[in-house]
C-alpha cells in the first residue's frame, strides 16, 4: 500500500496561523507569537518557522516590522492564481494540481468535441503542430502546450472553463519539464516523455474534430492521468528553488 506524503512542516504551520487570522484568533494588527514561541508550540526548527514566516508575507497575511517582530494584516481577498501558486510551492502537491486538471479537463475535451466550431478545431490543430515542432527542434514546448489545452477550454464556449483552465495549465507547466512559456529553452537528449504526449494530443485532437465526446473525454483522461503518471516516476525534471518546487506561470 502507498503511504501518502506528510505535507512539508513549514506548510502545516502556514495552514494553522491562517486559520487563527480567518477565525480572528490573531486579530489585524496584532503581533505573531515570537520565534521561539511557533519553535516551541509547533517542535520544528527556527529555520521551518521563518520559512512560514515568509511564506505569510508573501501571500499578504503579515507583515515583519524591523525589530518590533510579526504583525497581522487583513487577510487579502481569494485571488485563485495566487492561491494556487502558494499550494504548489510545497512541491508535493504538483500532482494534486494534475488530479484538479483531470477532473475539469475531461469534461472539457467532451464539451469542446460537442461545440467546437471549425475556426476553434483549426486552433486547437495549430496548436497541436506547434508542439511537435518544438520537440523536432529540441526546444521547450510549453507556449504550444498551455495554447492546446486553451483552445480546447475555448471550444467548451463556457467561460468557467475558459478562465479556470487559463489559470490552471500554465501553473503546471515546469520550468525543467516543459521550460518556461514563451522560452525556448533547449529539451534534454530523452525526448520520449514529449514524444509520447504529442501521440496522446493527437487522440484528443481527432476525437474533438469528429465529434465523439466519449473518445474525447477518454483521451483527455489517458493524457492527463499519463502526464500525472510520468511526473510522479520523475520523466520531467522537477527542479529545486530555495527548497521548492519551482513552478512558473
Amino acid at each position: 500500500m502507498t503511504r501518502k506524503k506528510r505535507p512539508k512542516l513549514a506548510t502545516r504551520i502556514v495552514d494553522e496561523i491562517r486559520r487563527r487570522i480567518d477565525e480572528k484568533v490573531y486579530a489585524v494588527g496584532s503581533r505573531l507569537p515570537t520565534e521561539v514561541t511557533l519553535v516551541k508550540e509547533f517542535g520544528v526548527s527556527r529555520t521551518v518557522v521563518r520559512e512560514a514566516v515568509a511564506a505569510l508575507s508573501a501571500d499578504g497575511y503579515v507583515e515583519p516590522r524591523q525589530g518590533s517582530g510579526v504583525f497581522v494584516l487583513e487577510p487579502p481577498r481569494l485571488d485563485v492564481a495566487t492561491s494556487f501558486r502558494g499550494v504548489l510551492a510545497a512541491g508535493e502537491n504538483v500532482l494534486a494540481l494534475l488530479e484538479l486538471r483531470l477532473a475539469i479537463e475531461i469534461e472539457a475535451a467532451a464539451l469542446a468535441a460537442s461545440r467546437r466550431t471549425p475556426d476553434q478545431l483549426d486552433r486547437i490543430r495549430a496548436a497541436h503542430g506547434a508542439y511537435g515542432a518544438a520537440v523536432a527542434r529540441g526546444v521547450s514546448p510549453a507556449r504550444a502546450d498551455i495554447d492546446f489545452h486553451v483552445a480546447i477550454a475555448e471550444a467548451t464556449e463556457n467561460c468557467c472553463f475558459i478562465d479556470a483552465i487559463r489559470i490552471l495549465c500554465p501553473l503546471a507547466v515546469l520550468d525543467g519539464r516543459n521550460g518556461e512559456a514563451g522560452v525556448e529553452s533547449e529539451l534534454g537528449p530523452d525526448l520520449r516523455p514529449f514524444q509520447t504526449t504529442i501521440g496522446e494530443h493527437d487522440a484528443i485532437v481527432e476525437a474533438i474534430a469528429v465529434g465523439d465526446v466519449e473518445s474525447a473525454r477518454s483521451a483527455m483522461r489517458l493524457h492527463l492521468a499519463g502526464s500525472r503518471r510520468r511526473v510522479s516516476d520523475g520523466a520531467f525534471h522537477l527542479p529545486v528553488l530555495d527548497g521548492a518546487v519551482h513552478v512558473r506561470d
